[in-house]
């Protein structure tokens, strides 16, 4: 009866250690990838590389299973709720908004489940985030173009995913940016929903109001290289673009490089112009490293912080620097955007490299194969 006692007492304290953190957690890991809205190359990208990051840490380590609510938060609560009933060790999640899935999130943690949000991030203290400085790309690019323009001008904005706190932030600091230069004035505004495709369409629309001749200057969440394009359709030469500060799709940083750069493509609307323009990006490794982050967590690691701010990518046109074969050498070399052959979608995000994530690379982002052999 004693040792039976001894036994009882052993197994409390494992359940009370895993309600903890997680850390007696049998392996292999049960981790869901929770997405929210996905109509965008950004978001498929991300998931690749997560389901890259996933396959790098072997089947041993952990089992994937990914599920789509949509731009639903009440759906994203309810499909939570059912990952932990469904015994999740650890939750990888785009959260829709920073504060609707609080409450479920802090009955997760209460169950011991590990949660870590990306990119977009989640206001409840016991999840951890993995994200850039979201003001910092409101505030830079706006800074940038408010220069370009002398401090006045009209300019056009096109945001992203609205209720996201990464759209929340970069907007308002861009905003507050132009409202301290009272000679820039906005003239138009839509939501773009980080879509080529629907920037395109909002711009469209914006320009059945207005002509290229009243805009001066263009500041987007996503949607340059449409920018670019459109100036293209409606004849304007590569030196009276009008200047961009947006996104780092591949697209946009080829058009960004100088006339006479040696390209492998042949389409002509995806082709090297100068484009003045500054790029920057939300990283889409964003994800897988927030996924390596929950497993070392459920593996017992105790310092991680709750808020892991990633480098911002920024680069202006004299910082473009062309990736040819698209290996990691060349990427830790420096390079931050893709020959067309290698990645024929312009809308296609370029920062996929960092030191923190060397599992995964350009195979990882286009279809979730590794950079490394899968152990």
């Amino acid at each position: 009866m004693k040792m039976n006692m001894q036994a009882l007492l052993a197994v409390c304290a494992l359940s009370a250690s895993a309600l903890a953190g997680g850390v007696a957690a049998a392996k292999p890991y049960k981790v869901y990838l929770s997405m929210s809205y996905i109509g965008n190359d950004w978001q498929a990208e991300a998931a690749n590389m997560v389901k890259g990051m996933a396959a790098a840490l072997g089947p041993d380590k952990l089992s994937l299973e990914v599920q789509v609510s949509g731009p639903n938060a009440q759906r994203q609560i309810q499909q939570i709720d059912a990952m932990v009933q469904a015994g999740a060790n650890a939750i990888v999640v785009y959260p829709i908004s920073p504060t609707a899935l609080n409450q479920a999130v802090k009955n997760a943690c209460e169950k011991g489940v590990v949660v870590v949000a990306y990119d977009s991030i989640i206001s409840e203290p016991c999840a951890y985030n993995t994200t850039i400085d979201q003001d910092a790309a409101g505030r830079k690019p706006a800074e940038w173009l408010v220069k370009q323009l002398n401090g006045k001008g009209n300019v056009v904005l096109i945001t992203g995913v609205p209720g996201t706190s990464v759209d929340i932030a970069r907007t308002a600091a861009a905003k507050d940016v132009f409202a301290k230069n009272p000679g820039i004035k906005i003239i138009a505004e839509a939501n773009g929903m980080w879509s080529q495709a629907v920037a395109r369409s909002e711009l469209l629309k914006i320009l059945a109001t207005h002509t290229w001749k009243d805009i001066d200057g263009v500041w987007m969440q996503a949607g340059c290289y449409t920018t670019a394009s459109l100036q293209d359709e409606a004849g304007i030469p590569d030196n009276e673009k009008k200047p961009c500060a947006g996104e780092g799709s591949n697209g946009h940083r080829i058009q960004m490089l100088k006339i006479g750069t040696e390209v492998d493509g042949a389409n002509g609307t995806y082709r090297p112009m100068g484009y003045r323009s500054i790029s920057y990006a939300s990283p889409p490794y964003s994800g897988a490293l927030a996924l390596k982050h929950a497993v070392a967590i459920l593996d017992g690691k105790k310092d991680l912080p709750h808020l892991f701010t990633l480098p911002l990518p920024l680069y202006t046109s004299d910082q473009v620097k062309l990736c040819k074969e698209g290996t990691w050498k060349e990427m830790s070399e420096g390079c931050n955007v893709f020959q067309p052959s290698i990645i024929a979608n312009p809308g296609w995000f370029a920062s996929i490299y960092s030191v923190d994530t060397p599992e995964v690379g350009l195979n990882a982002a286009l279809v979730g194969t590794p950079e490394t052999p899968t152990k």
